[in-house]
């Protein structure tokens, strides 16, 4: 038994998805999650700018008793993962392998899309996963920067034109290209599963990179053995590096649970 919390991170908001996960596959574990929304989005940086930002994300959820983290951040997962693992002496999870494993296993057709930030897209983590795990796969990869400033702003509900006029831009062609499963290739993406799948319809299936990396974290844990007792009830803490009041409006909504003055502000640039 291992009572130690998982630190957590993300951009912002979007980590909120493996969050979610995380307390109904592993209800008994104690979370540390950090959303840096003072510097969102993340997915518009350069790789160098990235590895900066995730090293201090590191740095800060390191200064707890951790026995693992898991990076849910589809960008920082696709650029830092391997100089991270490197880096650093405990067990660390990224969202793009356990995401493309299930991808593969659910689709029919063998053509998968991915919708990705810039960065995520352009590093072409996804599409080499996919491709390593199936040489015959097809895959299509569509960059959707403004996902993810919508999502944290709220843009997450049907009937808001502003958010239906934007995913409809960016999925009917991908939608055209005949993929039988969609890649939700960062946490944020998730928020807008409703308003994706009225785009995509019902013929393509949605993979969340939260959730898949949440079970990959489970799988990770009890292999080396650091479960905590699953008799206990785990408790997540919450810090942000802007307004926690503006986090915790749209996070209480997600996590459907009161999230008032419950979020802490830090200062990332210290880390």
């Amino acid at each position: 038994m291992d009572a130690r919390p998982i630190g957590v991170f993300d951009s912002g908001l979007g980590g909120l998805t493996a969050v979610r996960s995380l307390r109904q596959i592993l209800p008994e574990e104690n979370l540390i999650y950090f959303g840096d929304t003072a510097r969102v989005p993340y997915g518009g940086r350069s790789k160098e700018t990235l590895l900066k930002y995730a090293r201090q994300d590191v740095r800060f959820l390191r200064s707890f008793d951790l026995k693992a983290i898991l990076i849910a951040c589809g960008t920082v997962s696709t650029t830092s993962l391997d100089t991270l693992q490197a880096e650093n002496d405990l067990p660390i999870v990224g969202v793009v392998e356990p995401t493309c494993r299930r991808a593969l296993l659910v689709t029919k057709n063998k053509k998968v899309g991915i919708i990705a930030t810039l960065a995520s897209i352009r590093s072409g983590a996804y599409e080499a996963t996919l491709r390593r795990l199936d040489p015959d796969v097809e895959v299509i990869g569509k960059p959707c920067p403004l996902f993810v400033p919508l999502v944290e702003n709220g843009r997450i509900q049907r009937g808001d034109v502003v958010i239906e006029t934007v995913a409809k831009e960016y999925l009917e062609t991908l939608k055209a290209t005949g993929i039988d499963t969609l890649i939700l290739g960062c946490t944020h993406y998730p928020l807008l599963t409703d308003i994706i799948s009225d785009v995509m319809g019902p013929d393509v299936t949605l993979v969340s990179a939260g959730e898949e990396s949440a079970f990959e974290l489970k799988r990770m844990l009890k292999a080396e053995g650091l479960r905590a007792d699953e008799r206990c009830q785990g408790e997540p803490e919450f810090y942000v590096s802007d307004r926690p009041e503006d986090f915790e409006r749209i996070a209480s909504v997600f996590l459907r649970e009161n999230m008032r003055h419950t979020a802490r502000r830090i200062n990332i640039d210290q880390y």
